[in-house]
């Protein structure tokens, strides 16, 4: 059977479009479209759809009053695709919290028709088969974050590196490990898929709750102790050496399975370039994206870890790196913080 697919945006041409680019996927029906949240509300009862498709600034009632009325009467699986998810990173996160799924950005001038259907299709397949009672996070990035871990040692080398990749439901779940973590830990590379402007914010809102500085990458910014750099929105992001000093690259470049950032573009530059100085951490998220990156990384002698199916909003890319046997240890997203801090002091 395919997905049932149900679109709610004000704009005809938006609807249009969005209708034909997913019918080129055998495995997604368009059931029907709606101008407003009125009329959607009554097509959601019609049509039962498996997956909503939700603009936020519309007629009527704005798409997060109808997403938290949703979410509280008829819950079901959530994409945000919004202009706003570009410039509103606030309303994202929002979204996030009243349980969307996922926020993408609507086509622009760097992000193409082509590139947001292929990412679309992906997240529709993703979100599906999603847990729904795991995406009403009560309070996404509270102040009242975790205990950091105590470090028992100054780490022994300032070679290591640690590189990790998320996706659906991975917001929360580096929210809860990087709260978690001493600001004294080797330098952190992440990539969470996520719109272009949005990973600034993200990482600026993480950067006010934890011990380690984190912000957005810059293009041959030094990889440093104590700092975590997020891939940009739309980017590639490598990691280089230059003697015994890590930085990384910031480039564009096709989509790869799917994503950009990819997380197997990291990983591949880490496994690279670290060798048996890095590990590995694959949290929740959709797709192949990373699994074979991670298992380059374990074949260069990393320590790789992904989180287990129970804490997990999505257990695909976890699971596809299980497969391949690019995992070394399977974890609940709590034990993480632990295991890194005494990787960083082993």
């Amino acid at each position: 059977m395919p997905i049932k697919v149900l679109i709610v945006d004000d704009s005809a041409m938006v609807r249009k479009i969005f209708t034909q680019e997913l019918a080129k996927d055998p495995e997604i029906e368009v059931v029907g479209s709606a101008p407003d949240p009125f009329i959607g509300r009554d097509k959601i009862v019609e049509l039962k759809p498996d997956v909503l498709i939700l603009d936020i600034e519309m007629p009527k009632m704005d798409g997060l009053t109808f997403l938290e009325k949703l979410m509280k009467h008829h819950p079901m699986p959530v994409i945000i695709v919004s202009s706003l998810a570009q410039k509103g990173c606030d309303v994202a996160f929002k979204a996030l919290e009243l349980g969307a799924a996922e926020v993408m950005g609507k086509p622009g001038a760097s992000y193409s028709v082509g590139d947001m259907s292929e990412q679309l299709i992906e997240k529709i397949k993703a979100v599906a088969k999603v847990n729904v009672k795991k995406l009403t996070y009560k309070s996404s990035f509270s102040s009242a974050n975790a205990q950091p871990v105590k470090s028992t040692a100054m780490f022994k080398t300032t070679n290591k590196i640690i590189a990790i990749g998320a996706s659906t439901g991975g917001t929360e779940a580096l929210k809860n490990v990087l709260t978690a973590l001493p600001g004294t830990m080797p330098p952190i590379l992440i990539v969470q898929h996520m719109p272009q402007y949005f990973t600034k914010s993200f990482a600026d809102r993480l950067n006010t709750l934890c011990e380690l500085e984190i912000k957005e990458a810059e293009n041959n910014e030094p990889a440093t102790p104590g700092k975590v750099l997020i891939a940009p929105g739309n980017k590639h992001m490598t990691m280089n050496r230059s003697g015994a000093n890590y930085y990384v690259e910031i480039k564009d470049g096709p989509l790869v399975y799917h994503q950009r950032p990819a997380v197997e573009v990291l990983f591949q530059s880490v496994a690279k370039y670290a060798g048996r100085n890095a590990v590995g951490v694959m949290l929740t998220g959709m797709g192949k994206d990373g699994a074979s990156g991670l298992l380059d990384m374990k074949n260069a002698g990393a320590y790789t870890i992904a989180q287990d199916e129970a804490s997990c909003v999505v257990f695909g890319m976890p699971k596809e790196a299980i497969m391949l046997d690019a995992v070394m240890k399977i974890e609940p997203l709590s034990r993480i913080p632990h295991s890194l801090v005494e990787l960083a002091n082993s």
